[in-house]
């Protein structure tokens, strides 16, 4: 089913590869980002950049008295630094804003549905759900839920997730079978001129462009810090595992 759809565009690589599925397999109907007072808001160029490249409207949605409340995140305190290190890290729960997704999608859905629009996209992926919880698919359906209920009567709008679970790789993957241009995208949380190639999202931005063979012309400040920060993850996996291991020999000798 072909499906008039709103995509959420943040401009990182996610999002666009997402805009640009669903404008070669849908109706592209807009991109819709948001300024929650992000500390990488200049995200929203990329997005803007995306829409020009698609040909669609691209509306901005100025949310940062709502950001202003939503402190204690790295991406919305300036006082809270972005972590180093890989995507998966525990250490990265301090970039997690509360509610960001839900609040984001609920203005997406009452905008679908004013437009007569058929679905609103969000590009949360697989590595989302260890840190996100909104990103989790438990919380698509139910936010899909809900929403039925805030329309009923009034209009039918779909969630659409395509990557809900998928790994970041297969988003790079796709990017490279729909050529997006992923040197005009921007997955930095630190929004400095250029990516610093050390935080989470740089670190697995690009390590998933490396395993989907995709070739990355963006400029980092680090580009090689990413296969560090993947052998310091690995490595601890295999330190936990272990000491897992030992405990539940211990508990079953007692």
């Amino acid at each position: 089913m072909i499906m008039k759809t709103i995509v959420v565009c943040s401009g990182g690589l996610d999002s666009v590869t997402l805009a640009y599925k669903v404008a070669a397999e849908h109706n592209l109907h807009s991109l819709i980002s948001f300024d929650y007072g992000q500390r990488h808001k200049k995200e929203l160029d990329f997005a803007a950049r995306t829409a020009r490249d698609l040909g669609v409207k691209h509306h901005i949605v100025d949310l940062t008295p709502v950001g202003a409340l939503l402190t204690g995140s790295s991406l919305t305190s300036d006082d809270i630094d972005v972590p180093d290190g890989h995507y998966a890290e525990e250490t990265m729960r301090v970039t997690v804003v509360p509610n960001r997704n839900a609040i984001m999608l609920a203005v997406a859905f009452g905008a679908a549905a004013s437009a007569g629009a058929d679905a609103v996209a969000a590009a949360v992926h697989g590595g989302d759900h260890f840190i996100y919880p909104d990103c989790r698919p438990d919380f698509i359906k139910s936010f899909q839920a809900m929403q039925d209920h805030a329309l009923e009567g009034v209009r039918d709008v779909t969630l659409y997730t395509p990557f809900v679970n998928v790994s970041k790789a297969d988003i790079a993957l796709e990017a490279g079978r729909l050529g997006v241009p992923v040197d005009l995208t921007w997955s930095c949380y630190k929004g400095g001129e250029t990516h610093c190639g050390r935080c989470g999202t740089c670190v697995e931005r690009r390590e998933a462009l490396e395993l989907a063979g995709v070739k990355d012309p963006t400029v980092y400040v680090d580009r090689e810090y990413w296969k560090q920060a993947r052998a310091d993850h690995r490595a601890r996996q295999l330190a936990a595992h272990e000491t897992a291991s030992v405990s539940a020999s211990n508990n079953a000798a007692e």
